[in-house]
């Protein structure tokens, strides 16, 4: 009798357990960062890459999809592997170590002494429904260290078709998107402007 009342409890508790979780767990999805790109160059430039900055649902770990006249939704069955920002400044500094141009990346809470920070801001990073693309729209300023003075801003976007909007498909567009946003992100932080 006492067994069995252990079996039902332990059956009660399993049932709440699986309750609690509402089904599938989403899948994760990374992002990539830029190769290396080969043998380094020197360079005496360090910068200090802050955590980019956006809307509410920017921050969160969550697909996003912004449909027919502007309204954003989550993407069900998928997730980012971190907090978005979190996400892409680790990117955007995995992208700039690898090109081997400047004598250090770091974060602001590293403490290294940096000539200039990059600061970033999310203008998009979903997918539109209207369009079929993944969209990743990303604003920067290089401002250095010592003055504050802004010594170059620009805007990078890039847009890649989304064969069907579904959590691996809109993952799978907006990595694509980065991507090309990273590496022209590298190229105009390693010209110096």
């Amino acid at each position: 009798m006492v067994r069995s009342s252990h079996i039902l409890a332990a059956a009660l508790f399993a049932a709440l357990l699986g309750g609690c979780g509402g089904g599938v767990a989403p899948l994760t999805f990374d992002l990539a960062a830029l190769p290396p790109a080969g043998r380094p160059i020197a360079a005496g430039r360090s910068i200090v890459v802050s955590e980019p900055v956006g809307i509410q649902p920017f921050e969160a770990d969550r697909i996003i999809v912004r449909e027919n006249g502007g309204a954003l939704s989550f993407l069900g069955g998928g997730q980012w592997a971190d907090r978005l920002p979190r996400l892409i400044q680790t990117r955007l500094i995995q992208s700039l170590e690898n090109s081997g141009r400047l004598r250090s990346v770091s974060r602001p809470g590293d403490k290294v002494v940096a000539d200039y920070q990059l600061i970033s801001e999310i203008r998009a990073f979903d997918v539109q429904a209207a369009t079929g693309e993944a969209v990743v729209d990303l604003s920067l300023k290089l401002v250095a260290d010592g003055t504050g003075k802004v010594a170059a801003a620009r805007i990078f976007t890039a847009r890649v078709p989304v064969s069907k909007i579904d959590a691996g498909n809109g993952a799978r567009a907006l990595d694509q998107a980065l991507v090309t946003v990273l590496a022209d992100v590298v190229r105009w932080v390693n010209s110096g402007r």
